[in-house]
């Protein structure tokens, strides 16, 4: 598979001096063209904080990539000047927020803030304009289209603002779909839906997502491979029936045994035990090691790398041999 995407290294910080703290320390993945690509963990572990860095776009917050590369399509995002950096955004990667009502500006209407996102990146008239916009909202499955392009973010549900910002992300016809938790707060039927559209809109543009989430069931319905982060560190990289199949990071083998699924089968859940650490004192070696059952001094004393275990498999794992 071609790679559009390519992260090495990348190592991103909040803060300055001695208050400095590495969110994301030394992550490298791949994404190829047409791909659909799982980012998942728990809350804070520096999943939203990647994908931000791609485009450093950090909403104010006093981060910089400290060292590292972001090769898009060979480019390096890192070492782009702002104004540069700011022509790909939208053209070449868009995103969608996991907050669509924050993300959309409650003062003006929807077809204006589409119709601002697609004077940006294309070369049309205002009447052509208006009609590529209620095209998109037709596209993505906004119904009377026509009549709601005038209606205000409010007088949509969550579902359907889910839908405009989505119609907003293909504005500029991008190459890559970062989407951040785009189902949160969703009942099932609309995440359902959505993630269909996604994954209709990947086929029909060919372009790539990199889907950010925290659910494994979200994972399992829509990505082709998937990386598990815990506390600012890959622990493992595999195709996602490899990882699901084949565990080989006792922190996803914990996710997976907390799955709801479980029950269904007559397996008891199993909570992961303690809490996540604090990345402004983290712990020595392996982030893991106080909640994991495998821990021993080594996984103390060092930091595992990343180490192949089949093909396309990856963990960070001293004692993956031992994991059933």
């Amino acid at each position: 598979m071609e790679t559009l995407l390519s992260i090495r290294d990348l190592v991103t910080v909040f803060g300055k001096g001695e208050n400095a703290v590495r969110a994301i320390d030394r992550v490298s993945l791949d994404i190829g063209k047409g791909e659909v690509f799982g980012l998942v963990g728990e809350s804070g572990c520096g999943k939203s904080v990647t994908c931000r860095s791609i485009i450093r776009l950090f909403g104010g917050a006093p981060a910089r990539i400290e060292s590292g590369a972001i090769l898009f399509d060979g480019t390096d995002l890192v070492k782009l000047p702002d104004r540069e950096l700011a022509r790909i955004r939208g053209s070449g990667i868009a995103m969608v927020f996991q907050d669509p009502m924050t993300s959309l500006n409650p003062t003006m209407r929807i077809g204006d803030q589409i119709d601002e996102a697609v004077r940006r990146h294309q070369n049309l008239g205002r009447r052509e304009t208006r009609q590529e916009t209620i095209r998109l909202l037709e596209r993505v499955g906004v119904p009377s289209a026509v009549q709601r392009v005038n209606a205000w973010p409010h007088e949509f549900s969550g579902g359907m603002r889910q839908r405009v910002m989505i119609a907003l992300a293909l504005a500029g016809r991008p190459r890559l779909l970062i989407a951040d938790e785009p189902t949160t707060a969703l009942d099932v039927t609309i995440q359902d839906q959505i993630l269909k559209l996604l994954l209709d809109l990947r086929r029909e543009f060919g372009m790539s997502i990199l889907m950010i989430t925290h659910d494994l069931g979200v994972v399992a319905q829509t990505c082709d491979r998937v990386a598990v982060m815990y506390a600012g560190r890959i622990a493992e990289r595999a195709t996602t029936t490899e990882l699901f199949a084949h565990p080989k990071h006792p922190y996803t083998e914990a996710l997976l045994a907390a799955l709801p699924a479980r029950q269904s089968r007559g397996q008891p859940l199993r909570a992961i035990g303690g809490m996540p650490p604090d990345l402004a004192n983290p712990p020595p070696g392996c982030r893991f090691h106080p909640r994991c059952a495998y821990a021993e001094e080594a996984c103390i004393a060092a930091t595992p790398p990343l180490v192949e275990v089949a093909p396309g498999h990856q963990t960070a794992c001293r004692r993956h041999e031992i994991l059933p």
